[in-house]
């Protein structure tokens, strides 16, 4: 029974040890240039031609194709994507799924919307690979990770800028611009409608760090899994980390770049914080 985990590059997550994963990459398009969400991308030059580009800039998903692609030759096949309200790129999944199973007969997909992105879809990923590991059966998988991904995880997020979430509708003009006027750093989740809501906001590193963490807490965190994914801002990650750990010394806390996708929407500086509740 061959088996395989499918994500997207909104996870940040490029490779998955002990199980078979592929990473379908969202892109990031420019009048200039396409910028494709892969481990090879240089994200950095990435962030600094954007930085400098004022033309119009958009996002375009895996298409139904790559995902048929990333099936291919698999028995049992478990995708994770972001959230639906954001992407296509669950609807592309499920549409791959549907053609895929009717094409072959007795062919398993299962397809999630993580509702999420970053570290928290990460979070998906990896309770999947765990799953697996265990040799629970096709039916408990799709249970437990649902249950997993309804009850079991977080996301709070830090940006200083949202510009790139402006430009492309996912938060209103007036708040980007005044965020940026007056330097202010917002903290948010993602509602329950899917929609991209900063809930605080801050002025200065020292107390957007004491916004975040006490955002996490108030989300839920007491010391679960933590993936902490950062757009060329590791020091506020590690020092959130350190925050993490010397209330919870024994908690899982890692800390990963972000992709072409997610940096491209967090822009320099933000963060995206996954934690187990």
């Amino acid at each position: 029974m061959k088996i395989k985990i499918v994500g997207d590059s909104a996870s940040n997550l490029f490779s998955l040890d002990g199980v078979t994963y592929e990473c379908a990459p969202l892109h990031i398009l420019t009048d200039k240039k396409e910028y494709v969400d892969t481990a090879e991308l240089d994200v950095s030059t990435m962030v600094k031609e954007m930085s400098e580009y004022k033309g119009k800039s958009s996002t375009a998903c895996p298409g139904v194709g790559d995902y048929l692609a990333a099936f291919e030759g698999y028995d049992i096949v478990y995708v994770v994507t972001i959230i639906s309200t954001l992407s296509g790129s669950y609807n592309a999944a499920v549409t791959a799924a549907q053609q895929y199973m009717e094409e072959n007969p007795g062919k398993k997909v299962f397809v999630i919307d993580s509702y999420t992105a970053g570290g928290e879809q990460k979070l998906h990923l990896e309770k999947l690979r765990d799953l697996v590991l265990e040799g629970k059966d096709f039916d408990t998988v799709c249970k437990e990770i649902t249950e997993y991904k309804d009850n079991g995880t977080s996301l709070v997020f830090s940006l200083e800028s949202m510009i790139n979430l402006a430009n492309n509708g996912r938060v209103p003009m007036v708040v980007a611009k005044i965020a940026g006027m007056v330097g202010l750093r917002m903290v948010g989740i993602i509602s329950e409608e899917g929609q991209i809501h900063p809930t605080d906001k801050a002025r200065g590193p020292k107390k957007a760090l004491e916004v975040i963490y006490a955002k996490m807490k108030e989300e839920g965190y007491k010391g679960g899994k933590l993936r902490i994914d950062h757009c060329f801002n590791e020091e506020t990650a590690q020092k959130l980390k350190n925050l993490a750990l010397a209330d919870y010394p024994e908690s899982d806390v890692q800390i990963a770049p972000t992709g072409a996708l997610c940096s491209f929407y967090a822009e320099k500086g933000g963060l995206m914080i996954g934690f187990e509740k």
